[in-house]
């Protein structure tokens, strides 16, 4: 079998690592006066030589990373055999133990972080327990996986603290034990870093040692001691030493490597046959990533804070700009974002608002969804946002002004809008009255509350005669207490005991339970409407309604809200507990836990619904003063009143001073179930309500 490696060399540019072939490279590389000795196509005889890529997945990431890493080995290779291997299907003799006689298997393992502990993706658990036993176990030989040659790349995330990696870092580990060599040592990719350029420099070091390996798997070519018997001497007499004057040189002076990493002096040093081959000095692959190392160590050193120590990097990496963006996502800046809720796009159509509408009086066609911080403290189980979002427990990347994000969140809110203009079924005057921004909704992704300036924000936006809805995932429980009044201040309350919370909001913080309880206290002291948000997922949290009860008198919030799980069909790898629709509680199975919580308080009833958002409101009886209306809508501009003689004087002020009566459309109990009757339903698929 012959194995040819293509004429294709990885280029630095100022974009990262880019490939190029023939004349271009040749090209580029001569108006750099940069001289790399590209190989030169000579083939190797080589028999049964097989790359086995080995992944594990949570998101699917891992298994993108690893068919990136295939199709690349794939492109400047010949004469390999490749497989991709799920590690959910893993066979310990047939992808392992009968492919180790031969020593012609590279294994090459691409793993994911999970969760916050050190433990496998379910997937991959038999695979995980399988080694770590054969490891541990002192039946079993330490030298069972002698003879395997392998190289690893982690996907991690260094927010999870001395979990960073874990999965990874412990099937290096027990590889190691059971004698396993690494080809190259394991690289823990960061999220928190550029990932995509720390796996391309991977492979280039990668595809550099798997040469030396090439040669080492050759069949049974001759050695140097019959090349010179057969008159060749130094590198002719074979591809991969180094010349014998040298070898002998190096011999003598009693140089040997060092480390685990898989060590070419088995082959006599490929390196120094890359730099003497055609007889002049050549930059090899693992120089390039030298130079790309470099030059990020450079870019990082010009972001530098104050004091020009500490590095400052930025929140958004070049592949979470690229995921984010392709998922509709307006980024602001370094670490904000603006998106077009579906609700702004219904009403103006006429076809209806958000629960928001119904519950509390926005309209919905005139609110902004943004965030100014796309990184969170939790990955939750339901996140419809793909967990494509950075994650962190403090703010530790280079800031953005405040007036930054407020100008670029309204310009690309416009933005957007200006793109209905003519747009079959759209309204001229709620297409015209959509270019006021009237609320602003600092959900969105990630944790609005982790800015350090969220307060000068909120300001900025109250100048503008913007409402505020903030919601906050209860870890930050000074930044709670440290809020300025903003129009209605949420907090997502997804379970109610420590163990479902970390199951299903899968936290960061060690201290996750202690911060969300004090979170919730804090919310007690809030002068301004408060909700706590309830996502119910059957199997999960449902039946948690007695410990759910005793902390609603934590933080006797102004409103219930309480909302089915919505299935995103992304939610299948998330977490321990796959989401099916299974999960998805039907409308009146929300209804029945709301009726049943609310009588277990007492002080609250169910006030409203939106049955087409699977969400209902229970609310405090004080916003219903006379013992007949609900006053659940709120007056906005009697907000703006309050909020701006709170700046100036400091009079304080609470809920109920901007309470407005709520129209008996959307009270619960009335046939509309929420829904707007000056607005026109409308149904997927023809499928009318009868």
């Amino acid at each position: 079998m012959k194995v040819n490696w293509n004429v294709v060399a990885p280029v630095v540019t100022a974009a990262g690592v880019s490939f190029l072939t023939g004349a271009a490279l040749y090209h580029t590389l001569h108006h750099r006066n940069i001289e790399f000795q590209v190989a030169n196509g000579n083939s190797q005889d080589v028999t049964d030589v097989e790359i086995m890529i080995m992944y594990a997945t949570v998101e699917g990431t891992s298994e993108k990373f690893a068919n990136q890493l295939k199709k690349y080995l794939e492109a400047i290779t010949q004469g390999i055999s490749f497989s991709l291997v799920n590690l959910k299907y893993f066979d310990p003799e047939i992808h392992i133990l009968n492919r180790l006689p031969s020593q012609k298997t590279l294994w090459v393992f691409v793993l994911p972080s999970y969760d916050t502990e050190s433990r496998a993706p379910p997937t991959a658990e038999w695979f995980s327990n399988w080694l770590f036993e054969s490891a541990n176990d002192f039946r079993v030989s330490q030298s069972m996986l002698h003879g395997m040659l392998f190289a690893l790349f982690g996907l991690g995330d260094s927010a999870y603290g001395e979990m960073f990696n874990s999965f990874a870092k412990s099937v290096s580990t027990n590889l190691k034990t059971l004698s396993a060599k690494p080809l190259t040592e394991p690289v823990y990719g960061d999220w928190q870093e550029d990932i995509g350029k720390a796996f391309d420099v991977w492979k280039i070091k990668l595809v550099e040692m798997i040469r030396v390996w090439i040669d080492s798997v050759e069949t049974e070519k001759p050695s140097v001691e019959s090349g010179a018997e057969n008159g060749q001497s130094g590198c002719g007499a074979c591809k991969t030493c180094t010349c014998k004057g040298e070898k002998e040189e190096t011999l003598a002076n009693g140089t040997e490597a060092s480390g685990d990493e898989y060590d070419s002096s088995d082959e006599e040093k490929d390196e120094s046959h890359s730099e003497k081959r055609n007889g002049k000095a050549s930059l090899d692959l693992e120089d390039m990533g030298d130079m790309i190392k470099k030059r990020e160590e450079s870019r990082m050193e010009e972001m530098t804070d104050g004091d020009g120590d500490k590095p400052v990097k930025e929140m958004l990496t070049p592949m979470i700009r690229e995921s984010l963006t392709k998922q509709g996502y307006k980024l602001i800046g370094s670490h904000s974002g603006v998106k077009l809720c579906r609700w702004t796009k219904s009403m103006m159509r006429g076809r209806g608002g958000c629960y928001k509408h119904s519950f509390y009086g926005i309209e919905s066609h005139r609110c902004m969804e943004t965030t100014p911080s796309l990184a969170c403290a939790n990955k939750c189980v339901f996140c419809w946002r793909h967990h494509t979002n950075p994650v962190g427990t403090e703010w530790k990347w280079a800031m953005d002004s405040p007036q930054l994000i407020f100008k670029g969140a309204t310009e690309n809110h416009y933005s957007m809008i200006k793109q209905f203009k003519g747009v079959p079924g759209v309204l001229p005057a709620k297409f015209d009255e959509a270019f006021t921004i009237k609320h602003c909704a600092l959900s969105l992704v990630g944790e609005p509350i982790m800015y350090p300036e969220i307060n000068t924000l909120v300001g900025l936006l109250h100048e503008s005669k913007i409402s505020t809805f903030l919601v906050t995932n209860a870890q930050f429980p000074d930044a709670i207490k440290n809020l300025v009044p903003v129009t209605q201040l949420y907090v997502s309350v997804d379970a109610s005991t420590k163990d479902s919370l970390k199951k299903i909001d899968r936290p960061l913080f060690k201290d996750f339970w202690e911060r969300f309880v004090d979170s919730l206290t804090a919310l007690d002291q809030k002068g301004q409407r408060t909700v706590y948000r309830l996502t119910l997922v059957k199997g999960l949290n449902v039946e948690e309604i007695q410990q759910y009860a005793e902390l609603i008198s934590l933080g006797n919030p102004d409103f219930i809200e309480v909302k089915g799980v919505t299935y995103c069909g992304t939610t299948k790898n998330s977490g321990k507990a796959p989401l099916t629709m299974s999960n998805v509680p039907f409308h009146e199975e929300v209804i029945d836990f709301c009726q049943h919580l609310s009588s277990m308080l007492g002080s609250y009833e169910v006030a409203s619904e939106h049955e087409h958002s699977n969400c209902v409101l229970i609310a405090h009886r004080k916003f219903k003063p006379d013992g007949l209306n609900w006053y659940t809508w709120i007056d906005y501009e009697k907000f703006h009143e309050l909020n701006r003689k709170y700046n100036e004087i400091g009079e304080s002020f609470s809920s109920i001073d901007y309470m407005e009566r709520t129209p008996d459309w959307a009270v619960f109990g009335c046939k509309e179930r929420g829904f707007d009757p000056n607005e026109t339903r409308w149904f997927r698929n023809k499928a009318k309500k009868s």
